[in-house]
């Protein structure tokens, strides 16, 4: 299949399935906090806004959920059928790991989800706000267990080989690897912006329509306040991580910046903002740079160096083009979000802030900003580390199954036509939930309270109203 081998394949399948699993992973993160967060302010101050937003987007929430499981479940098949080899030889740590998020996390949502779906009116208000607050809960635990297992192999410690095998010799040190904290901050922040994004998204298209939407109103200022105060705070909590992966992992930043020589005559390092990096005659044939700037934001010194790709044999570097760019589009969504806070304040300050249909217009074009800047990061977190899976411990080449090139088309294209399936049945349904305006999920929801009094049944997805005959 295009000159691809066996590792190629392994490799594209398996970043087919991170990539579907981690939008549906960050959604769940953003969504469930979003709920909790809705919910809590409807019991502190009885405004029924919060409650109308709530039942806006608690389906689109179990729609994600769902999807969530499904992908997540056929990743963790791969690390048996695929990359056996790396099942076999440090199965022992990451392995456990990933078991204990399913122990912790997947049963404790799965326990509360269905109080938090169908338990409202069943159950005390407290109660179903204690199973909404534990399901968010779970979220952040199954985001934990997932990054201590990634990073592990990112910066593993805390481990010892016995009979060729990687077992654990320390489980806080292999828990709380030295890139653990950073990764785990990076991601969580990221799953809640790229949220408040599909939110203001959505909330600008009923806005578009009717400006005097009140619920879609608070949903929009919510939205991006959350997007003024998390967005900053990304962009220090990148800084840091990124200081982080340059002790760690000097290869990666190296590849991420596109440096192939060490210029010992040169004062600084430049960014650079656009290049054409080529492995085969390791220098950059096209380059645009800013000087001094990369120095600056690699080691907080207009001085300071990194060490450049020729320090590492060319079999231990990563693919440099596809890290470079996946890093550069991650970075320039970062600064384009962290604008549209900027443009957003100044919206607010005119008195504009949902009558601007430009404005309202480019917040629709900026819906899936945050999910597209989760997928490069992902992008030059995974091909940064190459040519290792464990890094500095096993080669990815040493840790993919013996199957034959045959068997993983087969078995590829069957992986795309299902995710094909899953994104177009999600696609329907998330068109088919936004479709009704805010307001209207409130006036639903009152006529549910009424006609859940005299026992009329609900579907809890239904978006009808439910009125007396």
């Amino acid at each position: 299949m295009l000159g691809l081998d066996t590792v190629d394949l392994a490799r594209l399948q398996f970043a087919t399935t991170v990539m579907y699993h981690i939008i549906f992973l960050a959604l769940s993160i953003g969504l469930a906090t979003y709920l909790a967060f809705l919910e809590g302010m409807w019991l502190k101050t009885g405004n029924r806004i919060y409650l109308g937003i709530y039942h806006y987007w608690l389906p689109h929430f179990a729609v994600n959920y769902a999807a969530g499981v499904v992908s997540g479940v056929i990743m963790a098949f791969e690390f048996g059928t695929n990359w056996s080899v790396f099942s076999s030889k440090a199965g022992g740590i990451s392995g456990v790991l990933l078991t204990y998020e399913v122990v912790t996390a997947f049963f404790l949502e799965a326990g509360f989800f269905g109080i938090m779906m169908f338990g409202e009116g069943r159950v005390s208000r407290k109660v179903h706000y204690f199973a909404t607050c534990m399901v968010a809960l779970g979220a952040y635990i199954s985001t934990f267990w997932i990054l201590a297992s990634n990073s592990w192999m990112q910066t593993p410690a805390g481990y010892a080989f016995e009979d060729g095998r990687i077992i654990p010799e320390d489980w806080w040190e292999v828990i709380f690897n030295p890139s653990q904290p950073f990764r785990f901050v990076h991601m969580s922040l990221a799953a809640l912006i790229a949220t408040a994004f599909v939110v203001a998204g959505v909330a600008a298209w009923h806005l578009y329509r009717n400006h005097q939407d009140a619920v879609a109103r608070r949903m929009f200022s919510m939205a991006l306040w959350m997007l003024t105060f998390v967005v900053p705070l990304q962009i220090v909590a990148g800084d840091v991580h990124g200081l982080n992966t340059l002790e760690h992992q000097p290869a990666k930043v190296a590849a991420m910046e596109a440096y192939w020589k060490n210029e010992p005559e040169r004062e600084g390092m430049p960014m650079v903002v656009l290049a054409w990096p080529d492995p085969h005659l390791e220098k950059n044939l096209f380059s645009l740079e800013i000087p001094r700037l990369s120095s600056l934001y690699l080691t907080h010194s207009l001085t300071g160096k990194i060490q450049g790709l020729e320090q590492w044999a060319e079999d231990e570097r990563p693919y440099v083009p596809l890290v470079f760019y996946a890093f550069r589009l991650m970075v320039y969504l970062g600064f384009a979000m962290l604008g549209l806070v900027a443009l957003s304040l100044w919206m607010r300050k005119r008195k504009q802030l949902y009558e601007s249909r430009w404005f309202l217009i480019l917040m629709m074009l900026a819906t899936p900003i945050g999910v597209v800047a989760i997928e490069a990061g992902w992008v030059t977190t995974e091909a940064g580390r190459q040519p290792w899976i464990i890094y500095g411990l096993l080669r990815t080449v040493d840790g993919v199954s013996p199957f034959s090139v045959a068997t993983l088309v087969t078995s590829l294209v069957g992986l795309w036509g299902i995710y094909t399936l899953i994104f177009f049945i999600g696609a329907y349904f998330f068109v088919k939930l936004v479709r009704p305006t805010p307001e209207s999920i409130l006036s639903d929801k009152e006529d549910y309270d009424e006609a859940r009094e005299q026992s009329l049944p609900r579907h809890p997805f239904s978006r009808r109203s439910h009125r007396n005959p």
